[in-house]
């Protein structure tokens, strides 16, 4: 029993030994993961998904996750070109593409891609009016994404989409862009007021020509308006007297006034 249990300790520390080192050189990495994997401080490559074998003590493996990150970019203060303090955050959308150079090229990817993206949103706003801010705001996003993809691309990094979320902009700002549209939308109501009473001038022209070629045209729009007084619910009655009828007596009593002199 003695001899047992002397054969057995050895036994009972190989295998732990040999467990430890199967725990320390074996790795499942998932489907959106690569193990960048170190040899004595040598750069061997990327491999995964899937079982990966390691030599315990001799290689170091580094994770990578290949999803795409979204990344939310803090408030910047920015004065844009035409002198107005803004807050502009926005979201950049980027993945690992190359694992051995998000590695070896950077230290933390992650961390310098965020810095790289508030700099460049100060810098490229910075260069823009408000109103090109506010209103071409597609070309700026795509301004955006083509300087940090290629700024990242040494990295090994892919900025697929950058998109500027929320503009700013002080109460002072907003008060006059208020009034700036109220003016303009009154001035809208004017220019379509006067485009009307250019019509109407117009149609009227039209139509005191047509009366002058035939007067019947004023007797019979004269009767028109008199049926549109007389519409329900209205105690006026209007009837339209001829002026022919009294032109017999207008012509007596002037001739009767010449005979006096």
């Amino acid at each position: 029993m003695e001899i047992l249990g002397c054969i057995g300790t050895p036994v009972i520390i190989a295998a732990i030994i040999i467990i430890f080192i199967l725990a320390s050189a074996i790795r499942i990495l998932r489907e959106y993961e690569r193990g960048v994997i170190f040899r004595l401080g040598r750069l061997v490559g990327a491999k995964g998904p899937g079982l990966i074998i390691l030599i315990p003590i001799v290689d170091r493996m580094v994770r990578v996750d290949l999803r795409t990150i979204a990344h939310d970019v803090p408030p910047q203060d920015i004065i844009t070109k035409d002198n107005v303090s803004l807050k502009v955050n926005a979201v950049v959308y980027f993945r690992v593409m190359d694992p051995n150079n998000a590695v070896v090229e950077v230290e933390d990817y992650y961390f310098a891609t965020s810095q790289l993206a508030q700099t460049t949103l100060r810098s490229i706003l910075g260069q823009s009016e408000l109103d090109d801010i506010l209103i071409h705001r597609e070309k700026i996003n795509k301004s955006l994404q083509l300087i940090l993809d290629q700024a990242t691309d040494p990295w090994g990094i892919k900025v697929s989409m950058v998109e500027v979320k929320h503009v700013d902009l002080p109460i002072e700002m907003q008060r006059a862009m208020a009034r700036q549209a109220e003016a303009e939308r009154e001035r809208r109501a004017k220019v379509i007021n006067a485009e009307g009473e250019f019509q109407a001038a117009e149609r009227l022209t039209e139509a005191a020509t047509i009366i002058q070629k035939a007067p019947a045209a004023l007797q019979l729009r004269f009767l028109q308006t008199l049926k549109e007084v007389a519409a329900e619910n209205n105690s006026t009655t209007l009837f339209p007297v001829p002026i022919d009828l009294f032109r017999p007596f207008i012509e007596a009593f002037d001739k009767g006034k010449g005979s006096k002199k």
